[in-house]
């Protein structure tokens, strides 16, 4: 059976194209694939849309990519903390596209992709702003707006343990937009702390399937989780 782990970060990202539209995993830096962002950076693609949690912290991960102008549009729920200012002063000199998706919803949308649900109704944004464009009917007695889910061409997501089949497990609140990003995507690239053999990993701590995941590399402690290449 072949391998879904690749040698290095570089590798991990190739093949996403300029244009592409990416889920990036992460609440803040929980669960952030920081080095298969700087992976990204490196690759040069740019004109990207962006679907995160939050729109960068700093000058590091999704920030940086911001600040090299890959980015054409983010979707996100949180584009504006205190130390958000690369995000800031694109989205004020005009140089980036933001939709403002509601967290709740954000989650939903992409999970819809992962579903195959064609659409789904909520109540949230319903008489905001937010509603402007969108259908909306009455159901209960409360208004709900109807929201589309979130394909994308790629997800950048960060794991603890996987397996060569693509098998992962989450630490703790690094688990967050991980999931459901991981079948939402037609490429989806786990960045990991360890790649354990085959059989190693509880079935029953196993969060996202193989099934969901196309790359998988390690970035640290590949050697002393006793696997190799040729167990695989």
């Amino acid at each position: 059976m072949s391998s879904k782990v690749v040698a290095d970060v570089e590798a991990a990202v190739g093949g996403i194209e300029s244009g592409s539209t990416i889920l990036i995993g992460g609440f803040g830096s929980a669960g952030l694939p920081s080095e298969l962002i700087d992976a990204l950076i490196a690759n040069g693609a740019s004109d990207l849309t962006i679907v995160s949690n939050n729109a960068g912290n700093g000058e590091q991960g999704i920030a940086a990519l911001l600040q090299a102008r890959r980015v054409r549009k983010i979707l996100c729920s949180f584009p504006r903390q205190s130390d958000s200012f690369v995000f800031d002063a694109l989205y004020r000199a005009g140089e980036i596209e933001l939709e403002l998706v509601p967290q709740g919803t954000l989650a939903e949308r992409i999970r819809a992709a992962g579903a195959g649900i064609g659409a789904f109704y909520t109540q949230t944004g319903f008489g905001t702003r937010l509603a402007q464009g969108k259908e909306s009917r009455i159901i209960d007695g409360k208004g709900h707006l109807l929201e589309h889910p979130i394909h994308a061409d790629f997800a950048l997501i960060r794991a603890e343990l996987a397996d060569p089949l693509g098998n992962l497990t989450y630490r703790k609140s690094a688990r967050n937009f991980g999931p459901v990003m991981a079948t939402a995507a037609r490429c989806t690239i786990a960045q990991v702390s360890r790649v354990v053999g085959i059989g190693e990993l509880d079935p029953e701590a196993i969060v996202t399937p193989g099934i969901f995941v196309r790359r998988v590399v390690c970035t640290r402690g590949r050697r002393q989780a006793g696997w190799t290449e040729s167990a695989a």
